[in-house]
């Protein structure tokens, strides 16, 4: 790759923790955990977001060895084109670029729908596009710029959870009177219907929602081709975003799930906010939006990013357009980040216009997308781990090694496969399978018949150079 078109190195630990933190807590934890408790039950919440974490930390594990050993913008595309196969790497990549874009105007409308409580009678879409504008030119600078304003998104999410596991710890230990409630066991909530009162198959049911809420850890391997000493950065940054999601989620789910009745969950707009109208905090719901906004707006920063450098690693590997892996100045693929914008404003557009059709088929794919990246990092690992064997390797030369291979990657496959089977005994979350595999298909069909066109074309002019030569 030529000089001018390589990305800056200039992404720093701090910056990296909170870029992943920024990617994974969104709305997946702030609004959807409600349906998880109203589906699972509480005890079967925790257990759910408890596989949920060791699913993430044993790919992350995986991730954090491939991306160390070959820190690329792109990562785990780049590692399954390597490691498994062309075709599935460019399948990846798409999967992963949809997840994001489509995610883009998921959270552009629900920014403007927040705004509507501080603003009735401004219009939806205006809020969606400023927010739209804003973040596009948080990305548009340079990585710098927006590594900076993704630290400072997500330590505001970061403050305000760890206050509500305060807060709620507080209320669930009597150390604080929850307003208009009678004084109750901290376990009443998990005894009142059951330990699962949708049965144990509800936990496999909601596999594939508590996953997706976690996705977003992943992009520690796509920034890892634009920060400082990889070596030293990656592995620092794996450790400490495990160690403070694995906290943070787990420690809202049993504050959500000690003191919100399972009836009350999966109703009310966020249970967040429902909680803390309970213990009787003043001015409770306007906090929470505040923070519910400041967390979908890190979302976007964080998607538009994400979905920018897959389109670019794409463009760089030959397999769409070359002009997707040109950059500016300042290290930053401008048409590849206006074209992944364009898309998020497709599925913005959908979501008005058709939202019973095309925007749900999107989502449901999106959704399905994020557990197969998972996958095929965890495949890549076991793969990539053989093949540095054969090659007459020592595991000690690594110098990042994720531990108990092959343990580890079969397992993380197999966690992420259990949840994708999941999803076929919930008839709402169904469509996922039936949107995600014709798409996956698509996918394959189009690369190899490109590479069909190809070779086609490189043998008629291979023939055509020999027939000017006699």
């Amino acid at each position: 790759m030529k000089l001018e078109n390589q990305f800056k190195r200039e992404m720093k630990t701090r910056h990296l923790v909170m870029l992943s933190l920024g990617g994974v807590i969104g709305t997946g934890l702030f609004l959807s955990s409600g349906y998880t408790i109203q589906q699972a039950g509480p005890l079967g919440t925790i257990l759910a977001y408890g596989i949920g974490a060791l699913v993430v930390y044993l790919v992350m594990l995986c991730l954090g060895e491939l991306s160390v050993h070959n820190p690329e913008t792109g990562a785990f595309h780049t590692y399954a084109h390597n490691y498994i196969g062309p075709g599935t790497g460019f399948t990846v990549a798409w999967l992963y670029w949809l997840t994001w874009t489509v995610a883009l105007g998921s959270e552009f409308t629900a920014a403007g729908l927040l705004m509507q409580r501080w603003f009735p009678e401004v219009s939806v879409w205006i809020w969606s596009a400023f927010f739209a504008a804003l973040i596009f030119t948080l990305n548009a600078f340079s990585v710098k710029f927006f590594a900076e304003a993704e630290f400072w998104f997500s330590s505001v999410k970061v403050v305000a959870i760890v206050l509500f596991i305060l807060i709620g710890f507080g209320a669930m230990f009597g150390w604080i009177n929850v307003a208009n409630s009678e004084p109750t066991s901290v376990l009443s909530n998990f005894t009142s219907q059951g330990l699962f009162p949708n049965g144990v198959t509800a936990i496999l049911m909601t596999m594939l929602a508590v996953n997706f809420a976690f996705s977003g850890t992943e992009l520690i391997g796509i920034a890892a081709g634009e920060t400082v000493n990889p070596s030293k950065t990656i592995p620092v940054a794996i450790r400490t975003t495990l160690v403070r999601l694995i906290l943070f989620f787990i420690g809202t789910i049993v504050v959500l799930s000690a003191l919100l009745p399972t009836d009350v969950a999966g109703v009310v707009e966020s249970p967040f906010v429902a909680v803390l109208d309970r213990i009787g905090i003043p001015y409770a719901a306007d906090v929470m939006n505040f923070v519910i906004l400041t967390a979908i707006l890190s979302a976007a920063n964080s998607g538009l990013y994400a979905s920018a450098r897959m389109l670019w690693s794409l463009a760089d590997k030959e397999t769409i357009s070359p002009v997707f892996s040109k950059l500016t100045s300042n290290g930053v693929p401008l048409i590849a980040m206006t074209f992944s914008m364009i898309g998020g404003g497709l599925a913005l557009l959908s979501s008005v216009i058709a939202p019973d059709t095309v925007y749900i088929v999107l989502v449901s794919i999106s959704g399905l997308a994020v557990v197969v990246v998972w996958m095929s990092i965890s495949a890549s690992h076991f793969q990539f781990r053989r093949a540095y064997r054969i090659a007459g390797y020592k595991e000690e030369d690594l110098a990042y090694k994720a531990p108990l291979y092959p343990v580890v990657p079969i397992v993380a496959f197999i966690l992420c496969l259990a949840s994708c089977v999941g999803i076929a005994f919930d008839p709402t979350q169904r469509i996922a399978l039936y949107c995600g595999i014709p798409f996956i298909g698509i996918c394959y069909g189009s690369y190899y018949l490109n590479q069909s066109i190809k070779k086609r074309r490189m043998n008629h002019v291979q023939t055509s150079q020999s027939i000017k030569s006699h």
